[in-house]
């Protein structure tokens, strides 16, 4: 069977169905959604959904911070539900990352986001049983916090929806189709083609095996990340998600009192090539990072681990995304986030679509900081004032 459509977009995370949306927005003709599996499936479905503003990269800092307002206006100037908490967000380095924290710090007030260093007496108001001994600066976030992945999926989807934007699940896309030299759409694995000169491909870890076809090399890696949830022994439902770049580990408080804990050490991935990711955890990292948990809380004698899942990173070699246009005109990307990408899918929407709508005004390709070139080019988008351990992933 042979399909026509103006725009397809490959993928229905967040990603996909902001992008969808914010083309529906634009009045850009039909727009269709081919998805392999189900609505927030994937690497959407398994985000632990915290929102924040700290990285040493500036237009990724003001990219989240542009994410955050859409967040914190969701309920009041769309009328859906996000599930966005205001819970703040502390974050905390040791001695040997605290000149590069302080300009990161600076830098981000710079844009206008709002952070502030914050005293120890007052992290121990909120978090009064958090060792704070090897921490030399830390700094508070008070309009972060967290959302709800799935819902604002969700959200993007009805909201696409409204504007006669289609889906269709269950399609798989294994080949983009191109005619002297420009893209013309793509064949899905039950052999159906769908026709449309512009293609945005947002299928997070799939995508390398989508360009394939082209040629085209896409770098982006599966790397495993394992998350635990643990009752403290202590309500913690009203505490502020915590940011902790010594033990590298993060905290997302729930609302029932538990903790979800993540893990930011990422010195040695572990890389999943040629499979699905794995659903559970391992002993050996459940051990590993509750050991952490308790360095950094060391009262929590009575802390009970509850389970755990796992889900997979979309990595680039710099662990930035890659958006924007192809060297096949009319084939775009929105691939690659590494963990960013929940925080920052209300701005890739409308980054895409107007990139989409205006490609005159796009700039250069060999000084954009998100072309898929700049690995090739060994121009990597790095932080100026990395930390230590953690490294470039903030």
């Amino acid at each position: 069977m042979v399909y026509q459509a103006d725009i397809l977009v490959v993928g229905a995370g967040v990603m996909g169905t902001s992008i969808a949306w914010a083309l529906a927005e634009k009045h850009m003709g039909r727009i269709v959604v081919l998805e392999r599996t189900a609505l927030a499936a994937e690497a959407t479905g398994q985000s632990s959904g915290v929102l924040r503003c700290h990285y040493g990269i500036p237009i990724l800092a003001m990219m989240a911070n542009q994410g955050l307002e859409w967040f914190k206006r969701a309920r009041r100037d769309y009328g859906v539900d996000v599930g966005y908490r205001q819970t703040g967000y502390i974050v905390g380095v040791g001695a040997e990352d605290e000149a590069a924290f302080r300009a990161n710090i600076a830098m981000q007030q710079g844009l206008g986001i709002g952070t502030r260093l914050i005293d120890p007496e007052e992290v121990q108001k909120v978090w009064p049983d958090m060792n704070l001994a090897d921490l030399a600066v830390m700094a508070f976030e008070p309009d972060s916090g967290v959302a709800d992945p799935t819902l604002t999926a969700t959200a993007f989807y009805e909201l696409s929806k409204n504007l006669e934007v289609q889906y269709y699940f269950g399609q798989q896309v294994n080949q983009i189709l191109t005619k002297n030299g420009d893209v013309w759409g793509v064949r899905t694995q039950d052999g159906s083609e769908w026709m449309a000169p512009v293609v945005i491909v947002a299928a997070g870890a799939d995508t390398p095996v989508i360009f394939q076809s082209l040629e085209i090399p896409v770098p982006i890696r599966r790397q495993r990340a394992q998350l635990i949830f643990i009752n403290p022994g202590v309500n913690v439902a009203h505490r502020p998600v915590f940011s902790d770049l010594v033990q590298l580990q993060y905290g997302r408080p729930e609302m029932n009192g538990t903790l979800l804990v993540g893990n930011s050490d990422h010195r040695v991935p572990e890389w999943i090539d040629d499979s699905p990711c794995p659903h559970g955890v391992t002993e050996s990292f459940v051990h590993g990072l509750i050991e952490r948990v308790l360095q950094r809380f060391p009262t929590w004698d009575n802390a009970q681990f509850l389970g755990g899942y796992s889900g997979c990173y979309e990595v680039t070699p710099d662990y930035n995304p890659i958006i924007g246009p192809t060297p096949v005109p009319g084939l775009f990307v929105a691939a690659g986030f590494s963990g960013h990408g929940f925080k920052l899918s209300p701005v890739i929407g409308p980054m895409l679509a107007d990139i989409v709508s205006a490609p005159e005004q796009f700039p250069q390709l060999d000084s954009y900081v998100f072309r898929l070139s700049r690995f090739q080019e060994g121009d990597l988008l790095v932080s100026q004032h990395p930390y230590g351990q953690a490294s470039q992933m903030r």
